[in-house]
């Protein structure tokens, strides 16, 4: 579905659903150098168990037009006016690395507008190298090579996603390639930099009045579980409900664990919603 925000076109899959506006509204924010396509399995199950599904490309990845926005709140400012555009007044929101970063800045920028919170592989901060964020500017392949690596913790997860016998690593290096073919120069150092510069986690956390739920991965070598603690620490000292759900798999957690990421996810979306105080 193409949906014109800010003036311009930006892609939302639907789960192969027609987005009905009227159901419970479920949106997924992807991470750096990604697409919607790393929600697929999740996002077209909720689709077809009763929600209506966003599961966006960010300006200037993919089927979005540019050019990327370069700062967290931008992301965030963006998704609400995009929900305007579709007349979505409130969802559950799930994001994944800088999406999760997204999805925070939201639901405590906007707490109204938040049913559900859903943090994958986050942290905050969330500090890119030096080295890494040179390599991003410089030499984007081996960014690339870099952090496909350091995003899966086995050669082969069982089952994997999109089925048993799919190499993970080689999907995601080519996503990752084809979203850099597709973008402006850069993207990849743009997205790590947002990440990088992105300060105000902790005082969204203490924003947000929806129940949240944190989903990380017990090898995940990027954002570890640890990671998280400020963030869930920041959450319950608001007095957000919130809890932590730990899967085996590193930062690739829909693809790892593609089944128990979603339980994760549609149990906890399923919830009766917790009424803004």
């Amino acid at each position: 579905m193409i949906v014109t925000v800010q003036g311009k076109p930006a892609y939302a899959y639907t789960g192969g659903k027609t987005f009905d506006a009227s159901l419970p509204t479920a949106v997924f924010i992807h991470g750096a150098e990604h697409d919607h396509s790393v929600w697929a399995l999740q996002s077209r199950y909720f689709a077809h168990h009763g929600f209506g599904v966003l599961a966006l490309d960010l300006p200037g990845h993919r089927r979005s037009a540019g050019p990327a926005l370069t700062s967290v709140p931008a992301m965030a400012g963006w998704l609400a006016a995009l929900l305007d555009a579709v007349g979505v007044a409130r969802s559950f929101v799930a994001g994944h690395s800088m999406g999760s970063l997204i999805a925070l800045d939201f639901a405590g920028r906007y707490p109204e507008r938040a049913t559900h919170l859903a943090l994958l592989a986050t942290a905050m901060p969330m500090a890119v190298s030096d080295a890494l964020l040179d390599a991003a500017l410089n030499r984007e392949p081996e960014a690339i090579g870099l952090v496909n690596q350091w995003s899966h913790s086995t050669l082969a997860a069982k089952p994997s996603c999109p089925g048993p016998g799919f190499w993970l690593h080689g999907m995601n290096q080519r996503l990752m390639e084809h979203v850099s073919a597709s973008g402006e120069p850069h993207l990849f150092h743009t997205d790590f930099a947002a990440c990088h510069h992105y300060a105000d986690g902790l005082a969204r956390a203490a924003q947000v009045r929806c129940a949240t739920r944190l989903i990380v991965g017990r090898r995940d070598a990027m954002t570890p579980p640890r990671a998280a603690k400020a963030i869930a620490d920041a959450l319950a000292q608001a007095g957000t409900p919130v809890d932590t759900v730990t899967l085996d798999a590193g930062h690739a957690l829909m693809t790892e664990q593609p089944d128990a990421t979603l339980d994760a996810l549609f149990s906890f979306a399923s919830r009766a919603p917790r009424e803004v105080q």
